[in-house]
């Protein structure tokens, strides 16, 4: 699963989000540099120092679990927070373009946030490090790319890019589902003990980051529907990237650092679906034309 599957849906998955992608959403940094920056300051750099803050107060019995929360802090949004911001009336536009822009960040901030976690939880007798190189180059092979090409249909064939992005949506959620079901089976022995430890880290992670998100575009003057984006893209982090890089042979190849990647992703499912009902009404009274 973690060798063939995992790298495949993961591309599907990225296939997608880049079939509703365009190079105007790029041009979004420029027409909207405030909300764009805001919103990549909420995931790159408020995210894992508040993983930090939370581990320093509820820290894990298993040093790895530790580190599997620092990854999925480090991850960027997925293509499920496209959908979410969507169905939350939010700015799908800003939405889009934090999530391709982060993803493209975090190709190189995830091996030294990773490597940090690394460091500072695990032993010296149990170290391992996350190559950097090869990091980088999975990553782009199994995200950037596949949304390039994602693009490249866009852009080519819009009437089959049309076509595709609902059935290819479609997949990425059972792909999702597969994936995390897949862990959860498999470490079913563990996960029990897992949620009592780390449920409340990845419940205070998640909410925490939806809130903060949520609080530094209003803070900052931006509009409800802008907010409301930057907290959706700050709580819904990419879990299955988080689940690949710990449990592929070449990355980590720790099963149990892949544990809160599951964890979360179930809990943002569910924190996730509640904030879309809650601003789907408050951003209804701003209207629903993107800005």
């Amino acid at each position: 699963m973690t060798e063939v599957l995992l790298p495949v849906s993961l591309a599907i998955i990225m296939i997608g989000m880049g079939l509703s992608l365009k190079m105007d959403d790029f041009k979004l940094i420029l027409k909207k540099p405030k909300s764009v920056l805001l919103g990549l300051f909420a995931q790159l750099v408020v995210l894992p120092f508040l993983a930090l803050g939370i581990l320093s107060v509820l820290m894990p019995n298993k040093p790895e679990y530790a580190v599997g929360i620092m990854l999925i802090a480090a991850c960027p949004g997925g293509a499920t927070s496209n959908l979410l911001s969507y169905l939350g009336k939010c700015d799908t536009a800003l939405s889009i373009a934090l999530t391709a822009f982060s993803s493209l960040i975090t190709v190189f901030t995830i091996p030294f946030i990773v490597n940090f976690a690394l460091n500072k939880y695990m032993s010296q007798d149990t170290m391992v490090t996350l190559p950097i190189l090869k990091t980088i180059g999975q990553i782009l092979l199994i995200t950037v790319i596949p949304v390039a090409i994602g693009m490249f249909i866009h852009a080519k064939r819009a009437d089959i890019s049309a076509k595709l992005e609902k059935p290819v949506r479609i997949a990425s959620t059972v792909f999702i589902i597969i994936v995390i079901v897949g862990v959860i089976l498999k470490e079913k022995a563990i996960i029990g003990d897992a949620f009592k430890n780390i449920g409340l880290a990845t419940l205070l992670l998640n909410v925490g980051s939806l809130v903060i998100g949520f609080l530094i575009g209003k803070i900052s003057g931006l509009s409800n529907r802008m907010s409301s984006t930057i907290s959706i893209e700050a709580g819904i982090q990419n879990g299955t990237l988080a689940i690949l890089i710990a449990s592929t042979k070449t990355l980590l190849n720790n099963e149990e650092m892949a544990i809160p990647g599951a964890v979360y992703s179930l809990i943002m499912f569910a924190t996730g679906f509640i904030a879309v009902a809650i601003f789907s009404k408050m951003n209804s009274k701003e209207g629903t034309t993107n800005n």
